[in-house]
């Protein structure tokens, strides 16, 4: 007799499998999700894939580093110049790019631009499954895009059907629009769960390490700030970017600012820095100006010009203060472009080591441009800009400051000083530091 295959069942929403039906999940706790599916090993995506899958499949044995060829870690231009910046210097071999940010940041535009513009010789596959063959052509033309013969477009998101495509077209990069389009049957019935994600993003992942390609892969972010999953594929990838949006810098138009908050093969302080405009993300190479805002005359009370790195690149931001009397018995704080427990921080030094009472007022800090600064060299232009909202006395124009602020009031080096200098003084400034921050405030207010 013909053996019969047994059965299990899966739940449609992670993946977890049990021997006998349960109205709950005990993994995820979701109800009436355990479907009945056969059981036994599961597919093999890359079954009968041959080249460098032993490498990478755990069949070939260990062998010595020294026969490694050297030429395998090199990386190869995106054309875009700030992305190169943020992953690294390029796009590596064998690498899987998650790319992340809100619906209708710039994802599938970046994606397009970059598949048109790679200096990577071979072929291109983009992955559409959200969009028409026709809707991503309409977009291309708008963008003023070519050559666009070397981009082949596969518009699905069945699994079964992109492996097949893969294995005949070999493309050397690959741009997956988008993760929450990805399916397969042998994860479960409904489409766009985390299991279905966590399956579809493991096969592709798998298929470009095995033929020396590369995979972006975009992934929209929830309202709570997480990429849809939520963040489960982060582990599965080498490098995460995440794209975000910032403010209206007058005629330069909208921009866009891509992080990398996990890079296995590159530096993770990198920020790239784009406009959105007819003609799609244009590269900001020289942002000096981006953030500083144009005006006639001294500043007003409560702006200070800190002179930051970030990355390799030196910008000058404009940092604006202000202090209004709490309405209740306790001071709140307020900033969305710096941590707030560094603006309390600063705060509480101000008042110990200046007298400086700012316990009964709240605090609003924001950076001009809508960009987002952790580096520690701000710290002393925070506490200037927090003393002239408070005492409502102007700094002195044309002053860039720089330096960390310790808790003992002292103002320590930062690195790169030199950078930060001949920005400032290309831009009409003067770079200004202190010991601590009593002489900073009586030299900056003279």
């Amino acid at each position: 007799m013909k053996k019969t295959k047994a059965l299990i069942f899966k739940c449609a929403s992670c993946g977890h499998e049990e021997p006998k039906w349960l109205g709950r999940c005990p993994e995820c706790g979701e109800w009436n999700t355990l479907t009945e599916t056969a059981a036994g090993p599961r597919r093999a995506a890359a079954e009968g894939r041959s080249g460098e899958a032993g490498r990478f499949s755990g069949t070939a044995g260990p062998f010595p580093l020294s026969s490694v060829d050297p030429s395998e870690g090199k990386r190869t231009g995106s054309g875009i110049d700030e992305l190169d910046r943020v992953l690294g210097g390029g796009i590596m071999k064998r690498s899987a790019v998650l790319l992340g940010g809100e619906p209708g940041i710039g994802k599938s535009t970046l994606l397009l631009q970059a598949a048109a513009a790679a200096l990577t010789p071979g072929r291109i596959l983009y992955i559409s499954g959200e969009e028409s063959a026709g809707q991503v052509r309409m977009r291309a033309d708008r963008l003023g895009l070519s050559p666009l013969d070397r981009i082949e477009i596969c518009c699905t998101g069945r699994l079964e059907d992109i492996l097949p495509i893969l294995d005949k077209v070999r493309p050397v990069l690959i741009m997956a629009d988008s993760a929450q389009t990805l399916h397969t049957d042998e994860a479960g019935p409904a489409p766009g769960t985390v299991n279905q994600m966590k399956f579809c993003s493991y096969e592709l992942i798998s298929w470009v390490k095995e033929h020396d390609a590369a995979l972006f892969l975009a992934a929209h972010v929830t309202k709570d700030g997480l990429i849809a999953g939520p963040k489960t594929l982060e582990h599965m990838v080498d490098t995460v970017l995440y794209f975000e949006q910032g403010g209206n810098p007058g005629a330069y138009g909208e921009c866009r600012f891509l992080r990398a908050v996990k890079n296995r093969f590159g530096s993770v302080d990198e920020l790239g820095i784009f406009i959105m405009g007819d003609q799609g993300l244009q590269p900001v190479a020289d942002p000096s100006l981006l953030f500083l805002v144009r005006r006639e005359g001294d500043f007003p009370p409560g702006i200070a010009i800190a002179a930051v790195l970030e990355g390799s690149r030196s910008l000058l931001v404009e940092i604006q203060a202000l202090t209004v009397p709490a309405k209740g018995s306790i001071s709140r704080f307020f900033s969305g472009s710096i941590e707030t427990g560094r603006v309390s921080r600063v705060a509480a030094s101000l008042e110990k080591h200046l007298s400086l009472r700012l316990s009964d007022h709240d605090i609003y800090v924001n950076i001009a441009g809508g960009i987002r600064i952790n580096e520690v060299g701000l710290e002393l232009a925070l506490a200037a800009a927090l003393y002239s909202a408070r005492t409502n006395i102007p700094l002195r124009s044309k002053a860039a400051i720089t330096g960390e602020l310790s808790l003992t009031g002292e103002v320590l080096p930062v690195r790169r000083l030199g950078v930060r200098e001949k920005t400032a003084a290309g831009l009409g400034f003067s770079l200004f530091t202190a010991k601590d921050v009593k002489s900073a405030i009586t030299d900056l207010f003279r």
